[in-house]
């Protein structure tokens, strides 16, 4: 048939539609529709093949691509959408621009807390009078290497979101660190209160790797205010063995347990209570929970020819309450000729936990911990170590640099956090380059500033203090830097790195002060040079790069 189909007398429809085109000549493209649905993506893309990946994931086939808009495959259409749309890169949310930040009070007060155990050395200097300083030192050096490897670990467990693990760890090794650090210190008790001295210094130690990384600085800051005191006290008047003894048995006895008190507080899973509620119950309700059960064991049930029962699946002679039939398995208690029903063991769902750290991961943060540690000792008593006990103790030297790690760990977070806004500001990978190198001479410039009126201040308000001259002073600014970078590596996960050159360093200058190839303010001043020049390289070839800064 041809012409209209009539509906009706007098009333008629035509056979085509009415078609609406655009103003031109040619029909839209379909492509015009795409682009403008997926435009902030497109804009933001730094490549087609982005685009084309986010096509394929929204559903977007070739077989649809052909017949809808006519190109042959996903990535052509990704090009032309990559050409079509202009660049344009949207600021990320305010929660990503601010991940860095850190308080700089609370750096100050860690930066406190990591400096006033050096004057428990002032509170007890009676009690080490003619002792012997290698074993001293050797305890520190490795109460040093263990906690900061034990910190590493409970920071990746608190990183992790599992604070039951954090503490876990924590629980386990902060008790095995005091052990190995006691029994390192007194492995040669020519005196017994000097070793009693280095077992609470490990004790110590111990205590507060706790509570600093459970974020309880406060409280470690009121448990060394007796100390504290006492020191201060002792700088001005002659105070008793007793009373020194006294006070630094009582900053120890809370340090300890402040820290206990923090590890029975913290759950041992997300959102599971401690046992006991916390407070005085909580180690005992700790202890109790780990007791084992009859009948159960950790990992699943126990074994049938490990219960204190006789298995068999006899019918018993009468009924017994919840039996389900005959062949129903029973035991049998030995004596007493009862049957009772076997217990029904349903599958006990615990909370899924995220896959932990390996503990070889935390190896090379003790390594560093090791070979920073070596340097500082150098920086205070490489005279005392070359020369014997006669030779000048350069403490304020060591007193500054542990002071300024508050400091040192906010410009840390800082330099992140600018290098991240410079990284979304730079078009270019020169340009980033330029802007992050620029950050980090800021940043390392103010590092040192902080550094040397520290230096400044302690040796005025320290008695009897050395002279802080050229070569010392030189000493002590690149030592600082060597810490800085390092720490600064650390923080970008070139921890290895950092590690190797820092005991290289360490092991180098050991080895020149034992074959006598120098004065100690000439080798100390060497080693730190060569130190700080490498990291520096290191640092600078590790931050040009772009990829290195993701959040």
């Amino acid at each position: 048939m041809s012409g209209p189909l009539w509906q009706g007398p007098g009333q008629h429809t035509d056979t085509l539609p009415l078609l609406h085109r655009r103003n031109g000549s040619h029909a839209a493209d379909p492509l015009d529709d795409l682009a403008e649905r997926f435009e902030e993506v497109i804009a933001g893309a730094v490549h087609p093949d982005e685009i084309a990946a986010v096509l394929e994931s929204d559903g977007v086939t070739d077989d649809h691509i052909r017949l809808t808009y006519g190109r042959p495959d996903s990535f052509a259409i990704a090009e032309e959408l990559y050409d079509r749309v202009p660049r344009s890169f949207p600021e990320p949310p305010r929660e990503a621009a601010g991940v860095w930040h850190a308080g700089l009070l609370g750096c100050l007060l860690r930066g406190l807390v990591f400096a006033l155990p050096g004057l428990a050395y002032v509170l007890g200097a009676p009690l080490l009078r003619g002792a012997s300083l290698a074993p001293l030192l050797a305890g520190a050096l490795t109460g040093w290497v263990w906690n900061q490897a034990l910190s590493h670990r409970a920071y990746s467990w608190l990183g992790l979101g599992d604070r039951g693990a954090a503490a876990r760890s924590l629980m386990l090794g902060a008790p095995a660190g005091a052990l190995l650090g006691a029994a390192v210190a007194t492995a040669s008790p020519s005196q017994w209160q000097a070793a009693a001295f280095a077992a609470a210094q490990a004790l110590y130690l111990s205590a507060a790797t706790v509570l600093l990384v459970l974020g309880r600085e406060r409280a470690l800051l009121c448990a060394l205010l007796p100390m504290t005191a006492g020191a201060v006290w002792a700088m001005r008047a002659d105070l008793p063995v007793a009373l020194r003894t006294a006070l630094l048995l009582c900053s120890l006895a809370a340090a300890v347990g402040l820290a206990a008190v923090a590890l029975a507080r913290t759950p041992r899973t997300p959102g599971t209570p401690v046992p006991g509620g916390g407070g005085p119950r909580a180690w005992a309700g700790l202890l109790w929970s780990r007791l084992p059960r009859p009948g159960v064991r950790r990992g699943g049930p126990v074994p049938w020819w490990r219960l204190p029962f006789a298995r068999t699946t006899a019918r018993p002679a009468g009924p017994v309450a919840g039996n389900t039939g005959p062949g129903a398995d029973v035991l049998l208690m030995p004596g007493a000729g009862t049957a009772l029903p076997a217990p029904v063991r349903r599958p006990v769902e615990r909370p899924a936990r995220p896959v932990g750290p390996r503990l070889g991961a935390s190896v090379p943060y003790g390594l560093f911990g090791l070979g920073t540690g070596v340097l500082v000792l150098y920086t205070a008593l490489g005279d005392v170590l070359a020369e014997g006990p006669g030779a000048v103790v350069a403490a304020p030297s060591a007193v500054a640099l542990t002071l300024s790690m508050g400091p040192a760990e906010w410009l840390l977070h800082r330099f992140r956090g600018r290098a991240v806004a410079g990284l979304r500001a730079s078009t270019t990978a020169p340009a980033f380059r330029r802007r992050a190198a620029a950050v980090l001479a800021e940043c390392l410039a103010a590092f040192l500033a902080v550094l040397f009126a520290l230096a400044l201040v302690v040796t005025l308000l320290w008695p009897d203090a050395p002279a802080l001259s050229g070569a010392r002073l030189s000493t002590l600014l690149l030592i600082g830097t060597v810490l800085w970078t390092g720490l600064l590596m650390q923080s970008f996960g070139a921890v290895v790195a950092a590690a190797a050159v820092c005991c290289a360093a360490a092991a180098a200058q050991t080895v020149a002060l034992l074959a006598g190839l120098g004065s100690p303010q000439v080798v100390g001043l060497a080693v730190a040079g060569g130190t700080a020049a490498l990291l520096a390289g290191l640092v600078c070839v590790l931050l040009g790069r772009a990829t290195a800064h993701r959040v």
